[in-house]
């Protein structure tokens, strides 16, 4: 079921970013969950209705791209291209039903980039200075004497790093743009005491980080950096890759214009990872608040992935690669796992033995095999009515049915918080009640009984089932959308009736229906 095209016009739309992703190199593992968290939650809002822009897209300018380019032999719009195709790609292949892939070098960006440097320089938040100080050439960042550390390099020299990220930094004295960052600390304190971070446990450090703000240097020198945007009216600067690249969510809102960012702006959420937080809940703000934009509801933060409990890294040999991982599985397998076993709050482990065990006990077996095995009994195909079964009902199949009904509110509860291995959890726990029941009902032996009282147990048994899988496929269509849509179809459930609203047992349906004719395996064993 394609979900992209629910966005509301005339109204405000609920509108969820991931980062737009540096194109110095290819995508890895990590840039696929931001956009699968992302992608899902989108898809959730839109199972209830809502209208979703939903952005993601390339970060295509700056120093790292213009020395990967040189090093290619390649012009930096060409590396840019092939790079953001790959990113692209990905996405396209996982599943990610986005409504805007914008780009940093596309020319709306670039007049929305201007346009922001304008509003900031007109309200006097920008001066010309001379800079001095430390920067990350990896991390396209400044750095203050409190944020940097000493650390041996590879051939045992003492080098200096960034304390957050590790990364080698150089010393630079340049002429700049300074922005007045220092000005910000109580007014982003108090943004960020409103619960905007999920989830609260990295709120600390941005605190202390608040504590040491120094204007932040929004140029580079063009002789050092010509990869960029030009700073209007003096071209011998370029505009700070990280103010370029975060404006990117105006852009896609239809900044500057008013109209059109009135069904878009602000943004709901922002998902990104923990290693670009304080761009995006320091800097990104403070900007804004500069610019007089209102400011995201929320940021979103989630962990790294690690193998084997260890950091991924070309030169430890284990960086998994998620295009291969795609066609070793598949799009529903690789989403499931990554929402199944990721936790937004901490970094989670990728490991190739949890991933088959999840897959092929919980897709192949609780969910899968759960339709397979009641077809057998079921030669006529048909979904009975609830109206031909109440009086049958038990007290284990009220049970059962009363946690059914609860299953969106449970998942509803989890998912708006990103929680969706928790949603997982939830549905899984009443697929196996629902497995259970079959195990107590035995209609491989009910079958072969003439007792009309036996087949009425086949026939609620059917119910049951029919309505466990229903309401669980349609609660699961934002983590495995391939898989779901399959199930729906196969259970001959309209497409408009796959919504949030109707994720509850079906009281009211008194035409008989019935399901297709489809006997091959709902999801292959890994």
């Amino acid at each position: 079921m394609k979900f992209s095209t629910l966005r509301l016009l005339g109204s405000k739309n609920f509108y969820i970013t991931t980062p737009i992703f540096y194109v110095n190199s290819q995508p890895h593992i990590g840039h696929l969950y931001t956009a699968v968290l992302a992608d899902a939650k989108s898809r959730w809002k839109q199972i209830k209705k809502e209208g979703v822009v939903f952005s993601t897209g390339t970060d295509e300018h700056g120093y790292k791209i213009q020395k990967k380019a040189a090093l290619e032999n390649s012009k930096c719009l060409n590396f840019c291209d092939k790079i953001s195709g790959e990113f692209k790609s990905l996405f396209d292949q996982c599943n990610i039903e986005y409504s805007d892939y914008v780009r940093t070098t596309q020319t709306r960006h670039k007049n929305a980039v201007l346009k922001f440097w304008k509003t900031l320089n007109s309200k006097s938040y920008i001066y010309k200075s001379s800079y001095s100080g430390w920067y990350s050439v990896n991390d396209e960042c400044f750095l203050s004497n409190d944020e940097v550390e000493d650390a041996l390099d590879s051939n045992g020299s003492t080098v200096k790093v960034s304390k957050e990220s590790g990364h080698v930094v150089e010393y630079t004295s340049e002429s700049n743009y300074m922005f007045r960052l220092s000005e910000f600390k109580n007014k982003l304190r108090k943004y960020l005491s409103s619960e905007v971070i999920i989830p609260k446990n990295y709120l600390d450090n941005l605190y202390n980080q608040i504590d040491c703000l120094e204007d932040l240097s929004v140029s580079r020198e063009s002789t050092r950096v010509f990869w960029g945007i030009p700073v209007p009216d003096d071209e011998s600067q370029i505009i700070y890759v990280w103010l370029d690249a975060l404006v990117n969510y105006l852009t896609v809102a239809g900044y500057p214009d008013k109209n059109k960012m009135a069904g878009t702006w602000p943004p709901n959420v922002h998902v990104i990872g923990k290693d670009i937080l304080r761009f995006h809940a320091i800097y990104w703000p403070a900007f804004l608040m500069a610019a007089g934009i209102s400011l995201p509801k929320n940021i979103l933060c989630h962990g790294h992935w690690l193998m084997d409990n260890r950091k991924m890294s070309k030169s430890l040999g284990n960086v998994i690669d998620p295009f291969d991982i795609l066609k070793k599985y598949n799009s529903d397998a690789v989403r499931y796992y990554l929402l199944r076993e990721g936790v937004p709050g901490s970094d989670c482990n990728l490991d190739v033995k949890n991933f088959t065990k999840f897959i092929n006990v919980e897709l192949a077996n609780t969910l899968g095999n759960l339709y397979q095995r009641c077809l057998p009994f079921n030669k006529e195909l048909v979904y009975p009515l609830y109206e031909d079964i109440k009086s049958e009902l038990t007290e284990s199949d009220n049970t059962l049915l009363e946690n059914l009904n609860m299953l969106k509110h449970k998942c509803d509860e989890h998912f708006e918080l990103f929680n969706f291995y928790l949603g997982i959890q939830e549905i899984m726990a009443v697929l196996r009640m629902t497995n259970g029941l079959v195990q107590e009902y035995k209609p491989w032996e009910l079958v072969k009984s003439n007792c009309d009282l036996d087949k009425k147990k086949i026939k609620k048994l059917l119910f049951i089932v029919f309505e466990s899988l229903r309401i669980s496929a349609l609660v699961l269509q934002p983590i495995v959308p391939n898989l779901c849509q399959d199930l729906l179809d196969r259970l001959n459930v309209d497409l408009d009736q796959r919504y949030f609203s109707n994720a509850s047992i079906n009281q009211n349906q008194n035409k008989q229906k019935h399901i297709l004719k489809k006997s091959d395996v709902l999801f292959k064993r890994l």
